[in-house]
């Protein structure tokens, strides 16, 4: 009994200094797009991570409280269902990552768990731009054009940010 409750503080611990170490590098933005969403130090990472030591459910919910601290920091939101499309949900499909790669070392299955929480995180960013944003696109364009066109200028390059990085210490991380 002691071990279990040893294993989820731990679990508790990791997750909270995980989201912290997230929220930081989510302050050292490499680019910033004008109504949201931006390149960052590896951001993500830390939740990723955190998804890939204790799986899917744990890493949903690490990133979906991920997601509720980044609109307390500075919300764009234009209706409150654009709020939890845009934080809580599309922070909380990182967590897809430990559904996919749960404390493998198969490379692949890795960056396949890193491709597809990002792409989750996508697509939660591109209906919130479809639905609620529309009338920023630029006139004559589609609103799904654009929605797709605007998210992936930052998430493209966060997802190969990521993956570098998430590359580069997987094999440190079931050491741990």
């Amino acid at each position: 009994m002691e071990r279990n409750s040893s294993v989820k503080v731990r679990m508790l611990v990791e997750g909270a200094m995980m989201i912290a170490i997230a929220t930081i590098l989510s302050l050292i933005k490499v680019a910033e797009m004008p109504y949201g969403g931006s390149v960052t130090a590896g951001s993500m990472v830390p939740i990723l991570i955190y998804a890939y030591r204790w799986g899917g459910a744990q890493g949903i919910l690490a990133g979906s409280v991920y997601g509720i601290i980044q609109f307390m920091m500075g919300p764009y939101a234009a209706h409150p269902i654009s709020i939890l499309l845009d934080y809580p949900i599309a922070f909380g499909a990182l967590g897809i990552m430990g559904f996919i790669a749960h404390k493998t070392n198969d490379l692949k299955k890795i960056f396949t768990g890193v491709a597809v929480a990002i792409l989750g995180r996508f697509v939660a960013h591109f209906l919130s731009g479809v639905i609620f944003f529309a009338m920023f696109a630029p006139e004559g364009m589609s609103p799904v054009l654009y929605s797709i066109g605007y998210n992936a200028a930052y998430l493209v390059p966060e997802m190969i940010i990521s993956m570098i990085v998430f590359g580069l210490l997987y094999k440190q991380l079931n050491k741990l």
